[in-house]
């Protein structure tokens, strides 16, 4: 049976935000360069969308967590499984998340990065479900929307790797959270 899936944010409400949100960081930021590290694979199409809006040079990196391993429930256990490229010593670094909502994944790689010798270290991040946040040590820095506690794709998101592409966010009626898998949220 195919999901069903319904329009929680139009691809212009998305792209009017990730435009508002790009101006804050340029105003925070300045001409000071910025290394932007996405998180994959959700990541990858909101961190392109930002960095076309962003002012100051601007590098990319990319990781890939995972807390799950081949199940639908978070382990716990935090795993890299494709680490930076670039060293991160004295760079002004955003890590770029697609969503956030228990935050134990980005808890721990918050940890690991600043261990890495950066000037500072910035999460932002396009979706964020903060009443889902059990680790409250985890603060956002650039929000583009705060969604309530439902299963979205779209913009990066998947379902079973399926409805990245879209174009919007959209809800997947009928997939109760706890087949959600936690990989970088």
């Amino acid at each position: 049976m195919a999901e069903q899936i319904r329009v929680l944010l139009t691809e212009e409400e998305v792209q009017r935000r990730i435009t508002q949100v790009a101006e804050e960081i340029n105003r925070d930021y300045g001409n000071t360069p910025l290394h932007l590290i996405c998180v994959l694979k959700g990541g990858v199409m909101f961190m392109c969308e930002l960095a076309k809006r962003l002012t100051m040079p601007v590098s990319f990196d990319f990781m890939s967590v995972s807390s799950y391993g081949s199940e639908t429930k978070s382990s716990g256990v935090v795993r890299i499984i494709k680490d930076l490229d670039e060293p991160l010593t004295g760079k002004h670094v955003l890590i770029v998340e697609d969503i956030i909502d228990t935050g134990r994944t980005l808890a721990y790689l918050i940890d690991v990065l600043k261990q890495r010798g950066p000037e500072d270290v910035r999460l932002c991040t396009l979706l964020d479900k903060p009443e889902r946040r059990v680790k409250k040590q985890v603060s956002v820095d650039y929000t583009c929307f705060t969604i309530p506690d439902a299963f979205v794709v779209g913009y990066g998101l998947d379902y079973d790797q399926k409805y990245r592409n879209y174009p919007f966010i959209g809800v997947v009626d009928g997939v109760a959270e706890s087949e959600e898998k936690e990989s970088a949220r």
